[in-house]
This record gives structure tokens, C-alpha cells and sequence, in this order.
């Protein structure tokens, strides 16, 4: 098999959120502020669960099965707050708020 001489943007994306936790938490909170598209917050904690050894892994962590949280941070899912929480803690982060 060769080697490629490069990786996709996906894959550095999640390369860099498992090797720096602070550029973990700066993409989550963008994500967060993002209100034109409530979906990015769902497409970055998948991202963030794929960095820390994967959705399956990470659903064990949360106390979520993990065909919930598949459906959950889809781009069709609707998670309760209580679901985003626990990923959140499970892959290292919390959610928190703040005044405008």
C-alpha cells in the first residue's frame, strides 16, 4: 500500500482536536456560536468523538447507546441537552454559558 502524501481536512481537522484540547474547546465553542446552523454544533461534537477513539467509545463514556448518539450528532438528529452534555464531558469538554 503506499503511502499518501497527504490527509483530507477532515482528517487533520480530527487529527488536531485529539492532540490539542484547547483548539478542542475554541472549535467547540465556534460551533456553539454558530447560529445560523444549529447542525455544526452537532456535526463538531461527532467530530470531537471520532478524535477521542470514536463514537462508539465515546457513547460507553456518556452512558448512551450507541445507535442513539449515531442518530443523535447525524445531521437529521435533534439530541436533548442532557445527550449533549455527556458527550461533552465524555470527550473532555463542558458546555457553559456566558452574557453576550
Amino acid at each position: 500500500m503506499k503511502h499518501r502524501p497527504y490527509i483530507s481536512n477532515d482528517e487533520a481537522v480530527i487529527q488536531h482536536l485529539r492532540e490539542d484540547p484547547e483548539f478542542a474547546a475554541e472549535y467547540l465553542k465556534a460551533a456553539i456560536e454558530d447560529t445560523e446552523d444549529p447542525k455544526v454544533l452537532l456535526l463538531a461534537l461527532r467530530r470531537l468523538a471520532e478524535a477521542r477513539g470514536g463514537v462508539a467509545k465515546i457513547a460507553k463514556a456518556a452512558g448512551i447507546e450507541r445507535e442513539s448518539l449515531y442518530r443523535a450528532l447525524s445531521p437529521r438528529g435533534n439530541p436533548r441537552l442532557s445527550t449533549l452534555l455527556a458527550v461533552a464531558k465524555a470527550v473532555g469538554l463542558k458546555l457553559t454559558v456566558e452574557a453576550a
